[in-house]
């Protein structure tokens, strides 16, 4: 039996019993098999004949509906070529870094003039969502309650046990979210396009007849990357500084040589990971590691436990930024279903970290006051303390 909140406390031990012992072990309590070896990670996520996203057993699929995460082939194809452009390292860096760079010191603005302050509720979660409110074109005004539906969209996408509280709760909040979407689109349409609108909405809504995707898949699809867009990126942030405050001398190297941000955050994914596991569902009946696995079964692809395989990195457990193979790690997943906002969500927290060590000389988590790391599906401080010199 897994102690589900062992588990959230602490998954790595778990993972290493799991990868030793039993590389596809069933989870009775979540009713799904645990995939744990890198190796059977990456097959899995990268076999899309034996193991698809979008089932009713999806809670991706149960709280947005259907939308590229929630779909294989063609059409995950069509939307994900829709949002692409948006996602390329010369769109971020020429129509969002330097917004994020705003966004970031207005943030350290606010509270600059003291010497600590709760990092999570007044900086890391609120970035990501006045950079989505950017992307997409949105008022920054509507902050607030997108910062509070996104906390259901957390809970009811991490419901494994399927609470009908958080299930309807999710669902709820994601229908007020569409219509949010769909008012901005629908003002959008009654006014003369601006060729220097170049948000996301208006783009995928100025679209060619024969490229242009329905108001309701731009909504829904809205939906995924929003949340996608902020859960990561507030953790990365969280995370990074958790773990080099762990490590003074290499965070004292960071301060000195911010170009080595890269690297910390790359070794952040891999050991600790802002998203754990990537749920797939059996397609067609196969076997793994002499496990059927059949037709309807649920696959949680554990990132996290992948990305501490020692077959893979040599002392796993071990914070290392200077890494040789800290490419080979998937926190972002693998194949078709690869992260799309990947690299916008390495841009924001680069860009957090630059300017946070630039603005606050010093600048590091208090470690008696943090608490968690926790979580085994999404998994970051629920709040964390930061201390700075001052002037």
């Amino acid at each position: 039996m897994i102690d589900l909140v062992e588990l959230a406390r602490d998954p790595y031990p778990i993972y290493a019993t799991m990868r030793e012992n039993e590389p596809v072990c069933y989870v009775p309590e979540l009713k799904m098999y645990f995939v744990t070896r890198y190796v059977d990670v990456t097959a899995v996520l990268q076999d899309t004949e034996h193991y698809i996203v979008g089932t009713e057993r999806s809670t991706a699929f149960d709280t947005f509906g259907e939308h590229m995460m929630t779909l294989e082939g063609e059409r995950h194809d069509a939307y994900k070529r829709a949002h692409q452009p948006f996602f390329l390292p010369a769109t971020i860096r020429d129509n969002l870094e330097a917004e994020i760079r705003d966004h970031a010191n207005h943030l350290i603005d606010g509270f600059a003039d003291e010497r600590e302050v709760e990092l999570r509720a007044t900086f890391a979660s609120r970035l990501p969502v006045l950079t989505m409110l950017s992307m997409f074109g949105l008022a920054l005004e509507e902050e607030p309650r997108l910062r509070e539906w996104y906390d259901s969209f957390e809970k009811a996408l991490s419901n494994f046990t399927w609470d009908k509280t958080i299930r309807a709760q999710g669902r709820e909040n994601a229908a007020r979210f569409m219509a949010l979407i769909q008012r901005y689109l629908d003002a959008l349409r009654s006014t003369t396009p601006s060729p220097d609108d170049s948000s996301l909405l208006a783009t995928l809504l100025n679209a060619p007849d024969e490229e242009r995707l329905s108001d309701e898949t731009i909504c829904r699809n809205a939906l995924i990357i929003f949340f996608g867009g902020i859960s990561t990126v507030e953790a990365l942030i969280l995370n990074s500084l958790y773990a080099l405050s762990l490590k003074p001398a290499t965070l004292a190297r960071l301060r000195e040589n911010t170009t080595l941000i890269t690297q910390a955050m790359n070794e952040t994914i891999r050991w600790l990971g802002p998203v754990q596991s990537a749920t797939r569902h059996v397609a067609k009946q196969t076997e793994l590691h002499g496990v059927t696995l059949r037709k309807g079964h649920t696959v949680n692809c554990m990132l996290a436990a992948a990305n501490h395989d020692p077959a893979v990195f040599a002392d796993p457990n071990t914070f290392d930024i200077d890494r040789e193979n800290l490419q080979q790690q998937i926190g972002f997943a693998v194949g078709p279903h690869h992260c799309l906002g990947s690299r916008l969500a390495r841009a924001e927290a680069r860009i957090a970290l630059e300017q946070l060590f630039e603005r606050l000389p010093g600048l590091r988590l208090d470690i008696g006051r943090v608490e968690g790391p926790c979580g085994y599906e999404f998994r970051q401080p629920t709040s964390a303390v930061a201390v700075w010199a001052g002037d």
